[in-house]
């Protein structure tokens, strides 16, 4: 068995937010989509439904390894590692992703937002600050891309929460909140969130919004006019799912967003990332 034999057959186009989306510069795509194919399969090791935990860490440490040049039998981990090399990227953002991907494996639950933030070390903001190595970003803006990035991880743990729970008996809701609004893991398998759960979501939904705030600036400090474009979009959809997420139960209704809603999105978030702009070239 391979990584590759664990395929879920998502592509980058499927995900939640974009990734190496057209405003990306041409020459910066190869690396970024390079990078988010080894994560992707990586990804569909931790969450497939039958490989046993063996199996999966197994498959991880071959990435690992691949990655490292010990080894080449994880096909999406050497074409990232030739990739690397070709660019003078390092493997390190790479290699702190499989951290988190094996705790998918063995850790099932979280006990607070501390717990979850530092797996969002692991999970989402390598992510980031590949991106920004890629484009050659001063790294004093890391804080800033950090905390997006660990939005969109939260956000998206918080849409799919019955499903993690579901599938995988996974569970990232941190465990004080739940207990300190009165819900059990149980209730993540209902048909629809009971008033305790939507309590739990709303208040971790306010703790996201406080990375948002923090990540806003964040766009208006790349040089990489495209890349700072393509984060502006991105900031946008991260405030309005988080925004439906006090609003809509992820349980019984749809918090993702529908290809119709996509445009008008991004061409609202390019308005108000050419109004800053000006306004601080003015000022």
């Amino acid at each position: 068995m391979t990584a590759s034999d664990l395929s879920s057959g998502k592509g980058h186009t499927d995900e939640n937010f974009p990734v190496a989306s057209w405003l990306i510069a041409k020459r910066h795509r190869a690396p970024i989509l390079a990078f988010y194919r080894f994560a992707r399969t990586a990804d569909d090791v931790a969450d497939h439904p039958t490989a046993t935990p063996d199996e999966k860490l197994h498959l991880l440490e071959e990435m690992d390894r691949t990655l490292t040049g010990e080894l080449d039998s994880a096909p999406e981990a050497h074409a990232l590692r030739l990739v690397l090399e070709q660019h003078k990227l390092s493997p390190q953002h790479a290699l702190l992703l499989l951290e988190a991907f094996r705790r998918d494996v063995t850790k099932l639950r979280y006990a607070n937002w501390e717990e979850l933030m530092d797996y969002c070390r692991y999970s989402a903001m390598p992510v980031g600050r590949f991106v920004l190595d890629v484009h050659g970003e001063d790294r004093a803006i890391w804080p800033q891309s950090d905390a997006l990035c660990a939005a969109l991880q939260v956000i998206n743990h918080l849409q799919d929460c019955a499903k993690d729970y579901r599938a995988l008996n996974r569970v990232y809701l941190p465990g004080d909140t739940m207990t300190e609004y009165g819900v059990q893991i149980d209730m993540l398998g209902g048909a629809q969130s009971p008033p305790e759960l939507r309590r739990v979501i709303a208040a971790l939904a306010a703790r996201t919004n406080a990375l948002l705030d923090q990540a806003r600036p964040f766009a208006g400090h790349i040089r990489a006019h495209r890349l700072a474009l393509e984060v502006s979009v991105i900031q946008k959809f991260a405030e309005d799912l988080n925004a439906r997420l006090l609003r809509r139960d992820p349980l019984s209704e749809r918090v993702h967003h529908r290809k119709s809603e996509i445009i008008p999105l991004a061409l609202r978030a390019l308005v108000r990332f050419f109004a800053r702009r000006s306004a601080q070239q003015s000022s």
